[in-house]
């Protein structure tokens, strides 16, 4: 039996994270975890940390980094995770986070196996962001030429009304790629460093994304 797959997605708003770790479910079951899906679970529940992230989101801050790791590990934790695998969309975004998912996963025994880093050219992003479709209730994603909903205007997989963000124009657009890879390039380098980093030429269709990330987790 092959051991579960442990996949951490790293790449700009717009990149393709969100398809790939469909994909990554569908054929290799593992569980996808994204940071804003996990977020929006707690703030649900009511749960204290759920109110404490609520309280910074409100507020327009950032959530902490103690607060998104000790998220984290809680799911990281759950049995679904321990039995097939995980992929992280969103998290870690600083050292500090990724440090604390090494040592989260030390304690649990199952290691990352690759750090996949999604690249393509700025104007690809903005192209794709430009006709993005978000649902607000489970996070899913869909885009008006490339990937539609089966409904027009509905989430295939909850049922929601899909909206469109109001920072997915091109200028928002551009601005956010800068933050991103300011705030991210240290993150790449750590795990460039460790040799566990695996760059995929992210501006191909999805099963050819897919297959080179299968392909590069297996060696």
């Amino acid at each position: 039996m092959s051991q579960p797959t442990k996949l951490v997605l790293i790449g700009p708003p717009g990149v393709g994270k969100g398809t790939q770790a469909m994909l990554l479910e569908t054929r290799l079951h593992a569980v996808p975890l994204s940071s804003g899906a996990i977020f929006r679970s707690e703030i649900e529940q009511g749960t204290e940390l759920g109110l404490l992230a609520k309280d910074y989101i409100e507020k327009g801050q950032l959530v902490p980094d103690d607060v998104t790791i000790a998220m984290m590990s809680r799911r990281l934790r759950q049995d679904d995770v321990s039995q097939n695998g995980f992929i992280l969309d969103g998290f870690p975004r600083t050292v500090k986070q990724a440090e604390s998912l090494d040592t989260i996963l030390l304690e649990l025994g199952f290691p990352i196996d690759a750090v996949v880093q999604l690249i393509v050219e700025d104007e690809v992003v903005v192209e794709r962001l430009a006709g993005r479709l978000t649902c607000p209730k489970c996070g899913a994603t869909f885009h008006l030429k490339n990937c539609p909903p089966k409904v027009e205007g509905i989430c295939d997989r909850c049922g929601t009304e899909l909206m469109m963000r109001a920072d997915d124009h091109p200028d928002a657009i551009r601005r956010r790629l800068v933050e991103f890879r300011e705030k991210t390039a240290p993150v790449v380098g750590y795990y460039a460093s460790r040799g566990i980093l695996r760059p995929v030429d992210a501006d191909r269709s999805p099963e050819e994304v897919y297959s080179e990330i299968v392909r590069g987790i297996r060696v």
